[in-house]
């Protein structure tokens, strides 16, 4: 993985040209600001991106069932026990 400054992308037209991921680094702070993904890795990282949407959901859904299962509203009624979960 290579390491850049936002002035070395503005900078270099040969810069989007690589087929490794680059991380993206604040110059002046060295604090992290993100990451470059080039079209080599376009499918693969969509489908990582896929399978974390997939677990956010996954986890969503069992904490709503959860607290579904311990509300004490009766039948036909909903309750929101959700904030215990959080």
């Amino acid at each position: 993985m290579l390491r850049a400054t936002m002035a070395d992308m503005r900078k270099s037209v040969d810069f989007f040209q690589t087929n490794e991921v680059i991380n993206i680094v604040n110059g002046r702070k060295k604090e992290e600001i993100g990451y470059f993904v080039p079209n080599y890795f376009k499918a693969d990282f969509l489908k990582f991106l896929e399978g974390l949407k997939k677990k956010k959901r996954l986890k969503n859904a069992k904490r709503a069932a959860k607290a579904q299962m311990l509300d004490p509203i009766g039948d036909g009624a909903a309750g929101d026990g959700l904030n215990e979960f959080e």
